[in-house]
């Protein structure tokens, strides 16, 4: 791990001006006094004798904030221009007042300029849903999306989802989630995101970027960056938040990756995180906002804080930071002070207010944009139902990211059985979830520490958590379809060891998995719900075990019991659940969705990224251990081997010991799938091609730069292609992978990534389906520290094409040719003769 040691004097002021409190108005300062108190910290001594210097200066300083140019497309430029000449009239008072939040309707609410016809913006959660209002839909969770592994479902997601949030008049949508990213385990907050690969992760984070704004609203990716756990996220009068420390190339090729799509596809908005970035706040850490996020990535929009994740006022504002949520945080008048003593410079006030106008133009919100129409349950108002048909898009998308793990004997799908058992706490509805208007199930005054939910579950908790027009329960649902077969029930929702019925055809028991917002998981297991599982299974020799879970759930307690003879993980499906659900139990759908993550055999087989950190990891000085409470952090000495990464390198699966129990991208189907014919090709360039961009080493740095990087990373530089064949009894679709290991692999390096996915059918029985994979630049390049850029190495590519990220059942190989120096300087001066 590299570690950068510039400190800078805007990532210390903050700490020395804070009270145990809470955060102060932030004092304005000249560079004079700053640098005295800069002095004054160096010289500094904690409690224990040791200087709190060294956990400064991890993260490099990157200023000034670079100015959003427009250079994206010609609507960026437009928008940009209409933003900049309606700035150009402000005060520096008006321009301040759209740089913070208000207290208004809406979660978040912007500040006005009435003169100019500025209205407020409304900003709301969530990511799967508007959170706390009626008539609205609850869709899946973003981890259910990703298992779907299904771009067009993603797109048709974000885009019933924006419907939703444009209809209540809501200008800025708060998601889709990449960050966390899924590095803890047990983190509170993963089955927000979109899994912890981050190519399936991008792949969602586009299609729903892009879903959401073609309804008109924009969305706000988060949470930029590294925001990997609950515990320790925040500041608190006891200690620092935690510093997530990370090397440069794992940075970008893992926890940045995914956000690139969602700048390519155009979001308007990034929403900074709470913890510490190498000992940098987030929503203050100029690294992450002025170096990578609006220099690299040409971010044209604007940076949002996490709710009062803003932790001091000049810093922040010189570090990147355009907009603080929910109040003035450590803005208000005194930012208006800061630009008129010089602490901050006019040019980034006017940049600060221009972003945010710019995103509004680039969407068209000027242009007869409805007024919001937020409300609570006390208030009298009438209807605004926004949820259209989008309960037939849930159900969808409900049972594509079902994925069934076990099958044995074709025992699923049911075969209108005349007599099942019902049994388990999340086959039917919680008595009582609405103690809490915005918070569906719970709330954090209740809910902290829950291993399990009492009821259901098709959300999790928290800010990310969605508010259900209603709920249509497993029970409900089997319910209908046993009634209409004429057959009986038998249900126990609350006993672990429910009374046998030995003439069943089949008992179906249903556990969960519950996560939150505020608190890591606890355990990826329970207690009762194991019991339960195994209890019935002693008698019942049929038993089907259905897990809703918000995250990974382990299931070696008893997957391998003779008499359990399915299972299915039915993710957080929203509020066609039952529906859903039944649609695969009884086959009209087959399933096809496939594990965003490994579910291993043990806890102890994730090693140190079960758990999160709530102290230091750092051994490089002693004499700081005493300040772990105060100073904590982890290191991310993983790199970028996160989940079948982890498990598939081989410093880590010696005579395959680390065999997961299922993993990723793994998920059965009622029938099968054979592979054959895998060609991989380069793509020929066109006549007069830029063909630098295609053969050099690195992206021609002359090139403008553009939102989500530069434009040569997404060029298609190869296609890779199988046929895939229904070799089963029933009609089916395929989910196939592709995985790439590039040429100088080296020991960090995973053994294979995930590099395409493609949906093949449905297919009958015999009929053949291409699966076609377009492998753009990004895909192929590794982020060279040394550069600072993405480089296409030379030498072989291995690809592989299968079911799964072991199960893989054809090979090939692209050899990418890139020149020399000398050959690269003969292209650039005649593109057509030297091209090779």
């Amino acid at each position: 791990m590299k570690a950068f040691r510039s400190a800078h004097a805007y990532g210390m002021l903050p700490d020395m001006l804070r009270s145990s409190r809470g955060p102060p108005e932030q004092a304005v300062l000249s560079i004079k006094t700053a640098a005295t108190l800069l002095c004054a910290t160096c010289a500094t001594q904690t409690g224990s004798g040791a200087s709190e210097l060294p956990y400064y200066g991890l993260s490099p300083p990157v200023y000034p904030s670079p100015v959003g140019n427009g250079t994206t497309s010609a609507r960026w430029a437009q928008a940009r221009m209409h933003a900049r000449d309606m700035v150009a009239q402000m005060t520096v008072e008006e321009k301040a007042n759209l740089t913070r939040g208000w207290p208004g309707a809406c979660v978040g609410n912007t500040g006005e300029v009435p003169r100019l016809g500025i209205p407020a913006l409304c900003f709301a959660d969530g990511p799967s849903g508007i959170r706390g209002q009626e008539f609205v839909s609850a869709f899946p969770a973003g981890i259910h999306v990703a298992a779907t592994f299904d771009r067009h479902l993603m797109y048709q997601y974000g885009r019933a989802l924006g419907s939703e949030f444009y209809g209540r008049g809501i200008n800025v949508a708060l998601g889709p989630v990449a960050g966390p990213l899924g590095r803890v385990v047990k983190g509170g907050r993963n089955w927000e995101g979109l899994s912890s690969d981050p190519y399936l992760a991008g792949s969602g984070m586009g299609a729903i970027t892009r879903g959401i704004q073609d309804a008109g609203v924009i969305a706000a990716p988060k949470h930029w960056l590294l925001n990997e756990q609950e515990t320790r996220r925040r500041w608190t009068p006891t200690g620092h938040a935690i510093s997530a420390n990370v090397d440069d190339r794992t940075l970008h090729e893992l926890y940045a990756f995914p956000f690139m799509d969602a700048l390519r596809e155009g979001a308007g908005a990034v929403m900074c995180s709470y913890q510490r970035a190498n000992h940098s706040y987030a929503c203050q850490n100029s690294k992450l906002l002025n170096g990578v996020l609006k220099t690299e990535l040409g971010f044209e929009g604007f940076v949002v804080s996490d709710w009062d994740g803003q932790t001091s006022g000049v810093a922040s504002a010189n570090a990147g930071l355009d907009l603080t949520m929910p109040s003035a945080g450590f803005w208000g008048g005194k930012l208006v002070e800061a630009v008129q003593n010089g602490s901050v410079s006019e040019e980034r006030i006017s940049d600060m207010a221009t972003r945010i106008l710019a995103s509004w133009y680039y969407l068209h919100q000027d242009k007869g944009y409805p007024p919001p129409a937020i409300y609570n349950n006390t208030e009298k108002h009438f209807p605004v139902d926004v949820q259209a048909d989008h309960a037939r898009l849930i159900e969808e998308i409900g049972a594509a990211g079902t994925v069934l793990v076990k099958n044995v004997d074709n025992a699923l799908p049911l075969k209108k059985p005349k007599f099942l058992c019902v049994y388990g706490y999340d086959a039917t509805l919680k008595a009582s979830p609405w103690q809490n208007r915005d918070r569906y199930g719970g709330g954090y005054e209740d809910n902290f520490g829950w291993n399990t939910f009492n009821g259901t579950l098709v959300t999790g908790g928290g800010s990310g958590g969605n508010s259900p027009p209603y709920v249509v329960s497993p029970f409900h649902a089997l319910q209908e379809r046993v009634t209409r077969d004429r057959g009986i029930l038998r249900w126990d929702f609350y006993s672990d060891n429910p009374p046998p019925y030995l003439n069943t055809d089949a008992c179906l028991v249903f556990i969960n998995a519950y996560a939150s917002e505020s608190f890591d998981r606890a355990s990826l297991t329970d207690e009762f719900s194991d019991r339960l599982v195994l209890n019935v299974a002693s008698w019942c020799a049929n038993t089907i075990v259905v897990v809703h879970s918000a995250g990974i759930r382990l299931v070696d307690g008893w997957i391998t019991h003779p008499n359990v003879t399915a299972t299915l993980f039915a993710g957080l499906p929203g509020q066609e659940s039952g529906h859903a659900l039944t649609s695969v139990l009884y086959g009209e759908v087959n399933p096809t969705g496939r594990l965003p993550y490994t579910v291993a055999k043990s806890e102890s087989d994730y090693g140190h990224l079960l758990s999160p950190s709530a102290s230091s990891t750092s051994s490089s000085s002693s004499s700081l251990d005493s300040n772990d409470d105060i100073f904590p952090e982890t290191n991310f000495t993983e790199g970028l081997l996160l989940d079948y990464r982890y498990f598939d390198h081989p410093a880590n699966n010696k005579n395959n010991s680390l065999a997961p129990r299922f993993e990723f991208g793994f998920g059965l189907s009622y029938t099968s799938f054979a592979y054959s014919n895998l060609s991989a090709t380069l793509l020929p360039l066109p006549p007069g091609a830029r063909t630098r961009h295609g053969l050099a080493e690195y992206p021609d740095r002359t090139d403008t730069q553009v939102q989500g990087g530069h434009p040569a990373l997404w060029e298609v530089v190869a296609v890779v292609r199988c046929t895939v064949i229904n070799a089963g009894p029933v009609e089916g679709a395929e989910i196939a992978q592709l995985y790439v290991d590039g040429p100088g692999r080296d020991r960090d390096s995973p053994v294979r990534l995930l590099r395409g996915f493609v949906r093949v059918g449905p297919l009958v029985p015999g009929q053949r389906g291409e699966a076609v994979f377009e492998l753009t630049r990004r895909d192929l390049s590794v982020w060279d520290v040394e550069a600072q850029d993405w480089r296409l190495r030379r030498g072989a590519y291995e690809v592989w094409v299968g079911a799964s990220s072991r199960d893989l059942r054809v090979r090939g190989r692209v050899t990418r040719r890139v020149p020399s120096k000398t050959e690269a300087e003969a292209i650039r001066r005649d593109p057509i003769t030297n091209a090779s």
